[in-house]
């Protein structure tokens, strides 16, 4: 492996590139930016990213996962955007609540100061006390890398975005141009008769440079690469060199985007541009483990049963990505079939038995719990690979409670007040706390593995991973549980971590979220290890 630069190089200085969307939200820009940067590390830079959220939530933690997908954590337990992961998939880095910035967030400082009298007695307005908050939080998020990628959600024109963008003129004005690089993600879609439109893109960059900002860069999101005549177009309608225009067509997955990027020379002129092409790492040296990993022929394919309540990947993102992570370092294309737990038709009774593993995923709620303890009771008794992650670890505890102990109408005390089994419970110190976002275990804690349980052959030993849920096992029912069968392999203090059964093919349940931590190259061991039992199962049975 080529040696990279070490660490921050001060005398360098922090390098900026801010990436905007425009004509429609989704595009990709937060891809297109991850992948930049990915590129970036390859060639020996020390990456990092902020994303802005300009909604008026001050983190991502109530949102509804149907409207704006999964509430992804991070390891301090920052509650943010799933962008946010992505960001730490493609560049291999652990960020925290620094990294993502809210206007929410931004207002609750800023009128925090103002009652506290910090500002003096001055009228305080968006311009500079807003505009100056968002700076501040971008510069200190960027100290110590050597490239800071910030992405702007939503679009330029959207009325809650235009502090930010005012805040990254201001920048524009404050920074040396070499330090400083604006790209812009926009659509190029296709008329009937098969014409690139540039339009959209045009008008786009038309409504960004009305507000002060030239983009350095663009970047056209279409069905296939952009056509010469389609680059010189945009080149001489938006002011921008011929060779600053670049395509980012749509491709069969996420992870082959560095590579398309770096085919059309993005990472190549962005160095330049910024700067940096003195201290690259020559392109002969460079690290090409992803592309080797993300090319790489598979051998067959393995069909996974996902039993949630929202029929919306985006939803359960991050599972979706250790799958596919778990596949790619054992050769095998992943399928997931979606089964609705709500309302188990028979179309979806027929992908639950007709895959080779079950997941059930994380959750709040009662919606859908029936269905996923049908699931669970298919899996145990059927002897399918099983991981219930979260919620569909404490479901698990519920089904072996019924079904195997014998406790008629045990439950979750989530979901039903008066069982007379609450094996799920809240915690004695939970009970009193006024705040219920005060009862939520956030963020990495390590857990104590229990020498030779699966748990530890997972995992080598203890582990640290990210949590996102309120309730508990209730240490009441431990013994009885275990006592038949069930083992709770890792612990925290008096928190059950992980729970299996020994004479299972593969039955594991987390209370933690594994998930969050999987990366390309670094897949998360509970997933590996599912696809190691259906594997395993399949040979058997051959």
């Amino acid at each position: 492996m080529p040696t990279a630069p070490t660490g921050y190089d001060p005398t360098l200085g922090e390098k900026f590139i801010f990436v905007t969307g425009g004509v429609m939200s989704g595009l990709g820009k937060g891809i297109t930016a991850a992948s930049t940067g990915r590129l970036l590390a390859n060639a020996g830079f020390d990456v990092t990213a902020v994303k802005i959220d300009p909604y008026l939530n001050v983190d991502a933690g109530t949102m509804n996962p149907f409207q704006h997908g999964e509430v992804y954590v991070l390891k301090d337990g920052a509650e943010v955007d799933l962008d946010l992961g992505n960001y730490e998939r493609f560049l291999d880095i652990d960020m925290t609540s620094d990294h993502n910035v809210t206007t929410g967030k931004t207002y609750q400082h800023v009128i925090e100061k103002e009652r506290a009298g910090d500002y003096l007695g001055n009228t305080v307005q968006i311009i500079p006390h807003v505009t100056d908050d968002i700076k501040r939080r971008i510069r200190e998020a960027a100290a110590g890398h050597d490239v800071c990628i910030v992405e702007v959600g939503g679009t330029v024109g959207d009325i809650e975005g235009m502090p930010f963008l005012e805040a990254l003129r201001q920048f524009v004005h404050e920074q040396d141009d070499d330090d400083f690089l604006l790209t812009h993600v926009t659509l190029v879609p296709y008329s009937k008769n098969g014409e690139q439109k540039t339009k959209p893109t045009q008008h786009s960059v038309k409504e960004l440079r009305s507000i002060g900002l030239q983009p350095d860069v663009l970047v056209g999101r279409c069905e296939d690469h952009l056509d010469p005549e389609t680059k010189e177009k945009i080149a001489l309608f938006c002011d921008v060199p011929t060779d600053a225009v670049f395509s980012n067509p749509d491709v069969e997955d996420v992870y082959h985007v560095p590579l398309t990027v770096e085919e059309e020379g993005l990472d190549e002129y962005v160095m330049g541009r910024l700067g940096l092409a003195d201290r690259v790492i020559p392109k002969a040296e460079r690290d090409n483990r992803w592309r080797d990993l993300v090319t790489q022929e598979t051998r067959g394919e393995v069909e996974v049963a996902l039993v949630g309540k929202y029929a919306l990947e985006d939803a359960y993102l991050s599972i979706h990505e250790a799958l596919k992570h778990a596949g790619l370092e054992r050769g095998v294309e992943v399928d997931v079939q979606w089964v609705d737990a709500e309302e188990m038709s028979p179309d979806h009774e027929r992908r639950l038995r007709g895959a080779d593993a079950v997941i059930v995923p994380g959750g709040f709620g009662v919606r859908g719990t029936d269905g996923k303890l049908e699931a669970i009771r298919y899996a145990r008794e059927e002897g399918v690979p099983f991981l219930g992650l979260c919620l569909g670890f404490q479901l698990a505890v519920v089904e072996f409670a019924r079904n195997v102990s014998g406790l008629t109408g045990a439950n979750s005390s989530e979901f039903a007040e008066g069982t007379p089994h609450p094996v799920i419970d809240l915690l004695p110190e939970q009970y009193h706390v006024e705040d219920m976002g005060g009862t939520m275990r956030l963020g990495a804690y390590e857990t104590t593995v229990e020498p030779g349980t699966l748990a530890a052959e997972l995992y080598g030993g203890n582990c640290v991973e990210r949590h996102r849920h309120r309730y508990e096992v209730n240490p009441e029912y431990i013994d009885r549980l275990e006592s038949d069968g069930l083992v709770f392999s890792g612990r925290v203090n008096n928190r059950m971590e992980t729970l299996e059964l020994p004479e299972h093919p593969y039955f594991l349940g987390t209370q933690f979220h594994p998930e969050f931590r999987s990366r390309p190259g670094r897949a998360s061991p509970p997933f590996l290890g599912l696809l190691d039992a259906v594997l395993d199962r399949a040979e058997v049975t051959a």
